[in-house]
């Protein structure tokens, strides 16, 4: 009986050729719009985005397909409580409905920005830095039929401001992922 059990288990297994790969996630609404809907950009409400930012102050100045933020919250280590270091924050949420995750990628590398490939949410993404006039860096993502992208900069980073507290592409990576989430 155990001689029977052996050749059952060997007869049934069988190696596979390749690599792993993660499971993409397809956009459960491909004609989803993530532009400004409902008072809200990128699917998300201000309150979030200050939230998510850990931001003392926010406003949006502008409002569409591309909608941009000015937010403020305190510098550095230094900062405490009751302090008025405030380091200041330029944000901005793209939607490109028919974009292309490889278009946004050449754009990016023709300004000499340095490029990390990363799985946001299980969307392929992108983070890409630039610190020319502060610390700045986007998270971009393809979703729906096309690409969504969070810019964030840290204003004066260095020796014209206070240092601010943080890495812009964690912060763009949070958005972007608090928007692939609220897709679901």
């Amino acid at each position: 009986m155990a001689v029977t059990a052996v050749v059952t288990v060997a007869g049934c297994s069988h190696t596979i050729d390749g690599a792993a790969q993660r499971a993409s996630a397809d956009s459960q609404d491909p004609d989803r719009s993530f532009g400004y809907v409902d008072d809200r950009c990128g699917l998300l409400a201000d309150s979030t985005i200050q939230e998510i930012l850990a931001a003392d102050n926010l406003v949006r100045p502008y409002s569409g397909a591309v909608c941009q933020y000015v937010l403020s919250r305190k510098a550095g280590p230094a900062a405490e409580p009751g302090s008025d270091s405030l380091a200041m924050l330029d944000v901005i949420f793209s939607w490109f409905e028919k974009g292309s995750l490889e278009r946004e990628r050449a754009v990016a590398r023709s300004r000499d920005a340095e490029i990390i490939d990363t799985i946001v949410e299980r969307h392929q993404a992108f983070l890409a830095r630039r610190d020319v006039t502060g610390a700045s860096c986007s998270a971009t993502a393809s979703a729906g039929s096309g690409v969504i992208s969070w810019w964030v900069q840290f204003r004066a980073a260095g020796a014209a401001g206070p240092s601010p507290k943080g890495d812009p592409c964690q912060d763009a990576k949070k958005l972007l992922s608090a928007t692939l989430q609220s897709e679901l």
